[in-house]
């Protein structure tokens, strides 16, 4: 008899097809609806970590199609929405992230929405419209963009690797993560920074990069493309012996998360 704990794949497929679905619905506002003198509505961790209206609209939106399909589910979303569920079944939504590139007509952002089930993740799709890419996953059946399945880079050694990375928001955690990429960055072929943690996540998926690492995520810009790099090859994880969290979190190729996993551990990337 299957476990409790473990979902049936049609409700996995239904989970995906609803994330799909809301995605794309927020997607196609943020994107057609973003108005021409579009301006911070609110500040969160300090006067720079900004919230717009369409952040609100586009959750407002996915949130309403979620409950109204699946109204025993709880959800977790980046602007507010938290609540509990009777199911099993829990939503972890961004509904924009890349805020600050979006405030500022910048390409690098996007809708990340994944599906817990009883606290694993079982699905997730992160949409970026101005890429025309969705990316979804489905737990034990791959990753895929529009289609085509996802597989990491082959391996290369360290000093090959193109990294990403973000940094947070406070002076002080934004300091010691230059400290830490000064530290990276003679060590690696280069690093980006694009400004989404979830597209960051899908292009380790999809070959655009070897690896990606940053401090401060919360489970709404991890959910997602965790899922989405997992289920292509990548290696993900924190600190050694650790998930990622909020702590750290690491997604690369296998052979570049093996060399890279200390290099942060001495750097101190998992704190202030």
């Amino acid at each position: 008899m299957r476990s409790a704990a473990v979902p049936t794949e049609d409700l996995k497929t239904e989970l995906l097809e609803l994330a799909l679905e809301a995605a794309r619905r927020a997607g196609e506002l943020l994107r057609d609806g973003r108005p021409a003198d579009l301006g911070v509505a609110a500040t969160k961790t300090s006067s720079i970590d900004v919230v717009t209206e369409m952040d609100i609209a586009a959750e407002k939106l996915i949130t309403g199609f979620l409950a109204e399909h699946r109204p025993q589910d709880g959800l977790l979303g980046e602007e507010g929405s938290d609540t509990e569920g009777t199911s099993g079944v829990r939503w972890v939504v961004d509904p924009l992230d890349g805020t600050v590139n979006y405030l500022y007509g910048l390409p690098a952002w996007s809708v990340s929405i994944a599906a817990e089930y009883r606290g694993e993740t079982v699905a997730g799709v992160v949409a970026a419209p101005l890429r025309g890419e969705t990316y979804h996953a489905v737990a034990g059946r791959g990753a895929w963009l529009d289609g085509v399945r996802l597989a990491c880079r082959p391996a290369a050694p360290l000093d090959q690797a193109l990294l990403a990375t973000g940094f947070g928001y406070l002076q002080e955690r934004r300091a010691h993560q230059a400290d830490v990429a000064q530290a990276i960055i003679p060590r690696v072929r280069d690093i980006r920074r694009g400004g989404s943690a979830a597209i960051d996540l899908c292009d380790v998926a999809c070959g655009r990069l070897d690896g990606y690492y940053e401090r401060g995520l919360n489970p709404w810009d991890l959910a997602a493309g965790e899922l989405i790099a997992r289920e292509a090859g990548a290696l993900t994880g924190g600190r050694p012996g650790e998930p990622a969290s909020g702590e750290l979190a690491i997604a690369a190729t296998p052979a570049v998360f093996g060399a890279l996993q200390p290099l942060l551990e001495d750097a101190g990337a998992w704190h202030d």
